[in-house]
């Protein structure tokens, strides 16, 4: 998930006290700072079901000057390899 958030127009204290509530299934957290663009990146990689992204994003997206997208894999059991070739 990354999350752009706008120097002038974000509140982001309101963002971090969201990302906290969603803090179990953060397996990641990457903030960076961008003055050229007047704005800050926070990147999180999390684990969790598309329900509980789907409300993280929804409630971030809806904060004045925060842009927030996300992208799913699919979900591999433990163990699980994803360089095998499929059968076929």
């Amino acid at each position: 998930m990354t999350i752009i958030l706008e120097r002038q127009k974000a509140d982001v204290g309101t963002v971090n006290e969201l990302i906290s509530q969603f803090g179990d299934a953060v397996v990641g957290r990457l903030g960076l700072p961008y003055p050229e663009r007047g704005v800050n990146i926070i990147t999180l990689i999390v684990d969790a079901s598309v329900e509980r992204v789907s409300a993280l994003t929804g409630r971030l997206g809806k904060l004045p000057g925060v842009q927030v997208k996300s992208l799913m894999a699919k979900n591999l059991e433990p163990g699980e390899r994803t360089d095998e070739p499929a059968a076929g």
